[in-house]
């Protein structure tokens, strides 16, 4: 199908739109009237521009508070409507969205509705315009799609349709299916918009927090399969309304925009089927030294050397990790994902255009190619043939088991870019998202998993206040979390993040544990239907540090009633006077 994205949807000046738009590979842009009245340029201009970049103009929008108002008022509407219909003429725009009345001098009458609307489409075809009416869910007296299309019926113009929009249909409830009573060619166009599930009022959800499909909550392929049954041919086109995407890069997210909607169509065809990975092969770690100490106290050891890269493999257990002698900071900057079919989830990723990196390799060495993640991290997807590369000596043993999760942070205008990449790359399912306190702000962090939950990564917005606060980690999977800790405690006790004694005091008054977690620094966690989670964490080295969890019981979580806890700590620099929770500290 073509696809359309309307100019609110990125940053930029309206000619850096366009060229944006264009360089994503959209068929058509839908005009958007502010971006026109601040550009320099006249209409007849940007005509050709967008004529030479290969772009149609589908919509120009929006013309507000015209339908059912009080008859000294209905002159002055149609002089407007004259007005911009000149100016769709100089910009070769057929279409115009006409949205449902907010004003209060609005009239709570269908049937003047539909004789105002009648009058307009009688006006726009004059000039060879149609009219697309569409019910705003904060609309004064039209806020239903379907209510929208009784008073076009009632109108019986050609010239005169719906607009269909699923953040306007779906933030109200809605239920779709009544689209497929609306005849295809009375569908004269679809804007599409996602959105997170938000307690909050219509219009500020819908002004600030709007996302492409794949980005949200909502059900978005579902409604489009609506509209296709119901007949519609036209175009979908993205109308997004966002903080972060005005503030953006124009040009990733238009190419963000035009990821979703290939997965979306994907989706809608029965082709959405990501190679999903079964596993973690490995993290790879930017090292120039500290990391060692690190590991080595945990229990992991050298195995072996890659015969060409700097790159030495330390294991534990099942845990396997990289580190790489190139960084001049630890930072967690790459992930080995195990892989039924590698050369079919790069190509999926490059259908959904994710770069391949390029990777030089001598003769004898494992293929293994790699995409870019939206915040710049390696995913590399794996067979067991890399392990070749670095010919293990010997296997470590130990408690570890292998890779419970990473957690990865993102620019703050790249985590819904981030969140679909996971989700149409990778095939993780969304787990929820929440607001984590911290004492400088709020950290937002989404859960993604596997279906199985074989891989599982969380993503986090980076700017959460003052302070340097570290921002990636490894947590690594242990089926005896109180014997490691206990190791740790004993031989390594400077590798330990000290958790406050006030934790314990609240936990005990909660929950019958262990009066050992206390001494041991491990958090503790519980969900609903008595699935169990203890967890510690190391002291950070670089930007990195590192988590032991043992979940059990079907646990699902990640113990975000913890996070807060671990936030605090960690903006307490080293030597601080912090009290920890041994006995001797409460």
């Amino acid at each position: 199908m073509r696809k359309s994205i309307a100019t609110v949807s990125v940053s930029g000046t309206l000619t850096e739109k366009l060229e944006a738009i264009a360089a994503a590979g959209f068929d058509g842009v839908e005009i958007f009237e502010n971006d026109l009245l601040v550009c320099p340029l006249p209409p007849e201009e940007i005509r050709a521009r967008a004529a030479d970049l290969g772009l149609t103009i589908d919509l120009y929008q929006p013309f507000r508070d015209f339908e059912a108002m009080p008859a000294e008022l209905l002159e002055r509407n149609l002089r407007r409507a004259e007005r911009k219909f000149e100016v769709m003429e100089r910009l070769g725009a057929d279409l115009l969205l006409v949205c449902s009345n907010v004003s209060p001098y609005a009239i709570g009458d269908d049937d003047l509705a539909a004789e105002h609307l009648r009058l307009l489409a009688e006006r726009a075809a004059a000039h060879g315009v149609r009219i697309a009416y569409e019910a705003l869910a904060w609309g004064r007296h039209v806020n239903e799609y379907l209510h929208a299309w009784r008073i076009v019926r009632q109108a019986d113009h050609p010239a005169l349709g719906v607009c269909l929009d699923s953040f306007h249909i779906l933030s109200r409830g809605s239920d779709p299916i009544g689209i497929e009573a609306v005849p295809g060619e009375k569908i004269f166009f679809l804007q599409l918009a996602d959105a997170p599930r938000l307690a909050m009022d219509v219009l500020q959800w819908s002004r600030h927090y709007r996302c492409f499909p794949g980005q949200g909550s909502f059900d978005v392929a579902g409604l489009v399969r609506h509209v296709l049954d119901a007949g519609y041919d036209g175009p979908l086109s993205l109308e997004v309304f966002n903080d972060h995407f005005r503030q953006a890069d124009t040009a990733r997210t238009a190419r963000d925009g035009m990821r979703s909607l290939i997965a979306l169509e994907d989706t809608l065809r029965g082709f959405a089927h990501p190679v999903v990975p079964t596993g973690f092969a490995f993290a790879e770690l930017a090292d120039a030294g500290p990391l060692r100490d690190l590991l080595s106290g945990l229990g992991f050891a050298p195995t072996g050397s890659h015969p060409t890269k700097p790159v030495e493999l330390w294991e534990q257990g099942g845990a396997r990790l990289l580190l790489n002698a190139t960084g001049a900071e630890p930072a967690l900057i790459a992930i080995g994902l195990d892989s039924p079919d590698p050369a079919g989830a790069v190509k999926r990723a490059e259908t959904l255009l994710s770069p391949v990196l390029p990777r030089e390799r001598a003769p004898q060495e494992a293929r293994l190619d790699a995409v870019a993640a939206p915040d710049g991290t390696e995913i590399f997807f794996c067979d067991t043939a890399w392990l070749s590369d670095f010919s293990p000596e010997r296997r470590v043993p130990g408690e570890i088991t292998g890779v419970d999760h990473v957690a990865l942070t993102q620019p703050w205008h790249q985590f819904d870019e981030a969140a679909l990449f996971y989700r149409s790359v990778l095939g993780l399912r969304s787990q929820g998202s929440l607001e984590v306190p911290d004492p400088y702000g709020m950290l937002r962090s989404k859960a993604m998993a596997a279906p199985g939950g074989e891989v599982r990564m969380v993503i986090n917005i980076a700017e959460v206040g003052a302070g340097d606060l570290p921002r990636q980690h490894v947590a690594l999977a242990c089926d005896d979390l109180l014997t490691v800790a206990r190791r740790l405690r004993r031989d390594h006790p400077e590798l330990l993040l000290p958790i406050p004694g006030n934790y314990y005091d609240d936990l005990e008054a909660r929950h019958d544990v262990d009066p050992e977690l206390r001494e041991l620094g491990v958090l503790y966690d519980r969900d609903e239907s008595g699935g169990e989670f203890w967890h510690l964490y190391t002291v950070t080295v670089g930007r990195v540090f590192v988590e032991l969890v043992q979940r059990k019981g079907g646990y699902d979580g990640y113990g975000a009633a913890n996070a807060p806890i671990r936030l605090a700590v960690q903006h307490v620099p080293p030597g601080a006077g912090q009290a920890t929770a041994s006995p001797a500290g409460r």
